[in-house]
């Protein structure tokens, strides 16, 4: 089902960033991508998303420069996998504030904790910002990782864009 809109031409910031990624599955998608997943398996069973959306989502995504499609050889056949780029890596202040309302505003049953923020310089939890609330540092996104998420206990360091 696809919406009857678009709001790719808007004059509001909001409304065309909308149109990017407030379809279903797409935050999702990103948010894997973000912690390193890029295989159409690897995301189809994480997510437990079908593969017909699945396809979708990520030609959506690949079409609006938000992941990348690589070639890879898995035995005989050629296969792909999907790479954050520039513009995909730079949807990691919406993840974290789209997680922050999730922590504050909902709740889960799930055994993990809620998703944490790791300045890995300094190894302390910090919120999303411009610097770190213990070291002081400027939060870059090579020194980040998340902590308590949906895959693992341990830490996720964040996935390289490429390009």
């Amino acid at each position: 089902m696809s919406r009857r809109i678009t709001w790719e031409d808007a004059s509001c910031p909001i409304a065309r960033a909308a149109d990017v990624l407030a379809e279903p599955w797409t935050l999702l998608i990103l948010r894997n991508a973000t912690a390193g997943t890029t295989r159409f398996e690897d995301f189809r069973a994480q997510l437990g998303i079908a593969d017909n959306v699945l396809t979708t989502r990520l030609a959506k995504l690949v079409e609006r420069g938000l992941l990348t499609k690589l070639p890879y050889r898995d035995g005989g056949r050629t296969r792909h996998e999907y790479r954050l780029t520039k513009a995909g890596s730079d949807a990691l202040p919406v993840l974290h504030a789209l997680g922050a309302w999730g922590d504050a505003h909902t709740s889960s049953a799930s055994a993990y904790g809620p998703m944490k923020l790791v300045h890995t310089k300094c190894g302390a939890l910090t919120r999303p910002g411009e610097k770190c609330d213990v070291c002081g540092k400027p939060l870059v996104r090579d020194d980040l990782a998340w902590r308590g998420s949906w895959l693992t206990e341990g830490e996720i360091p964040l996935a390289e864009p490429v390009g």
